[in-house]
């Protein structure tokens, strides 16, 4: 039986995303982003992913409407990376925005236009997630170009099915 498990992220418990994030300077290496990614928690819905007991890694996902959502942020500890909980994070999402009806997920991160070997693997990710991009975009300035990539969520209700 694996060890690891995710559970919704208890009151109290942003400090704990607080502290992944800042361990993880190559991707979370500005303050302000911090700091809004912290304060965005009480708004949007989060999941730890636990080793044993201990918490490991985070997903925030932003629901836009009833069609579609998006990972805010997520968060792997360095020594939990390639355990597969990032992962286990995404599907957990994607069964949970199923469940509602929800059909698209979105995600942003550092486009390809700015190289950088641990966003290339970000994106890498996503892709092999099922994730495909849209379009970068200036969102985040001209020195950071933000990829917006998509997926529809499989088996969620097409557009005008009567299951919704």
């Amino acid at each position: 039986m694996s060890p690891f498990r995710i559970r919704s992220m208890a009151s109290g418990e942003e400090a704990v995303c607080d502290r992944i994030m800042r361990a993880l300077p190559d991707w979370f290496g500005l303050e302000e982003a911090i700091v809004q990614y912290v304060a965005d928690l009480e708004t949007m819905e989060t999941w730890m992913v636990l080793d044993d007991a201990v918490p490991v890694g985070f997903i925030t996902v932003h629901t836009h409407n009833e069609y579609s959502a998006e990972i805010h942020a997520m968060a792997i500890d360095r020594q939990h990376h390639s355990h597969g909980l990032g992962r286990m994070l995404v599907s957990h999402v994607e069964d949970v925005l199923r469940s509602r009806g929800v059909e698209y997920l979105q995600v942003k991160t550092l486009g390809p236009s700015r190289p950088d070997p641990n966003y290339a693997r970000t994106r890498g990710f996503y892709l092999a997630m099922g994730f495909r991009p849209l379009e970068e975009n200036s969102l985040w300035g001209d020195v950071n170009p933000c990829l917006i990539q998509v997926k529809r969520i499989p088996d969620a209700p097409a557009p005008g099915d009567s299951r919704r």
